[in-house]
């Protein structure tokens, strides 16, 4: 054989050489990924039922540090909590030193002080389990029980942005009276034989006020993130209008997505994919009214977005509202780990982890079994809507590794 040709053939072998190694490393790097969240799946089943105790053991710190302690850029708790339910008990069951009116917002809402020093946001029941909200996917009061099922979804999501959230009874009468300032003092009243307030809020009126069973009313109680990490709050590029007749730009350009990846802090780093993250659980809760989102201060986007203020959802479980996955079918990206974790849900898991997780809050049962059906259901159509998006551009278009800059798409 000539020498010429024999270059030409080492050099075809070692092109083939070359992309076989790359295939290969390919190959095994995406199996250990995804064994890695298989690992992952199975520890957040096995820790799902959390059983609130009182006692925190082999600590002297308090449950307010270790849950301040937790808090990290990427992350409200991490993945292992086994002090998860002396910290909820504590937020179930410690003395309320203060109350006052909620924080600004739109809805009724109350802040307590615990012993302690903890701050939480108290949400009062409006709606009995069964009723269903009717109208617009963001119509009705908060629903207090929306907070609790949408904490623990976060934990079966793997995402750990949610804050904190467990349910409470509190008697108005001798815990929240004898403590609250004027100005929440103010605003209570009776209502036949049962106390009620009305707060201060946007849409808080005296004539709709949260009215207690008597002196006994079941709320909420979401942690407060501590005051190291401050909040910064940010339009969402797939907020609505509001307005009857005004369409946002997302809901008739399709190409919109485009736009968005040019735009800070979408352009780099985690945050469209923490968007498409927010748009699956929020679908899956039924919320559809995430206008804005919070994140950590100064963080040039490389913050989670925090799952802040849930409790526009679990309105209405016959209602799937599918502009809610707008940002996933018009980018059609999303985690490989998100996805892997979604598809680990399917053919009724959801719903039983939800179930399961939940078991063992103060106001169990938290979701009616509709709603329970209901995110099984819309588990099904984020999975459809993916595999639409993977037919029309490929596997690996639209899944991206969690780290992955996003500066190439």
């Amino acid at each position: 054989m000539k020498l010429k040709q024999r270059v030409v053939l080492l050099a075809i072998l070692l092109v083939i050489f070359i992309f076989t190694k790359v295939f290969l490393i390919d190959n095994l790097d995406t199996s250990a990924a995804n064994r890695e969240d298989q690992r992952a799946f199975h520890r957040m089943m096995a820790g799902l039922r959390v059983e609130l105790v009182s006692k925190l053991d082999h600590t002297l710190q308090s449950p307010w540090e270790i849950a301040s302690q937790w808090v990290v850029p990427r992350e409200v708790y991490p993945e292992e909590t086994p002090e998860l339910g002396a910290i909820m008990h504590a937020m179930a069951t410690k003395k309320i030193i203060k109350a006052d009116v909620g924080y600004k917002g739109t809805q009724l809402k109350a802040l307590l002080i615990l012993e302690g020093g903890q701050k939480v946001v108290f949400k009062p029941k409006r709606y009995n389990r069964d009723y269903v909200v009717e109208g617009e996917p963001y119509a009705g009061y908060d629903r207090h029980n929306a907070e609790v099922a949408a904490f623990h979804l976060d934990r079966i999501l793997g995402f750990r942005r949610a804050p904190l959230v467990v349910g409470r009874f509190v008697n108005l009468r001798t815990e929240i009276k004898p403590v609250a300032t004027e100005q929440l003092l103010s605003t209570f009243l009776t209502v036949g034989n049962n106390t009620c307030f009305y707060g201060k809020c946007y849409y808080c009126r005296e004539t709709e006020p949260a009215c207690a069973d008597g002196d006994t009313m079941e709320g909420s109680v979401t942690l407060w993130l501590p005051d190291v990490w401050p909040l910064q709050k940010h339009r969402h590029p797939w907020g609505r209008t509001y307005r009857e007749g005004k369409l946002a730009r997302w809901e008739y350009d399709e190409s919109y997505c485009d736009a968005v990846k040019k735009t800070s802090p979408y352009d780099s780093g985690p945050r469209l994919l923490d968007i498409i993250d927010t748009a699956v659980f929020d679908y899956l809760i039924g919320n559809a009214d995430r206008h804005h989102y919070e994140s950590f201060q100064d963080d040039e986007g490389a913050s989670m977005l925090i799952l802040l203020d849930n409790a526009k959802s679990f309105g209405n479980p016959s209602l799937d509202e599918r502009s809610i996955l707008a940002p996933l079918y018009q980018c059609c990206i999303i985690r490989v780990s998100t996805w892997n974790r979604l598809n680990s849900l399917k053919n009724g898991v959801l719903k039983s982890a939800l179930k399961s997780a939940m078991a063992h809050d103060p106001i169990s049962p938290v979701l009616s079994d509709p709603h329970l059906d209901a995110v099984d259901q819309r588990l099904l159509s984020v999975l459809a809507t993916v595999k639409q998006c993977t037919d029309q551009f490929g596997m690996d278009a639209v899944l991206v590794e969690d780290r992955m800059p996003l500066s190439h798409l």
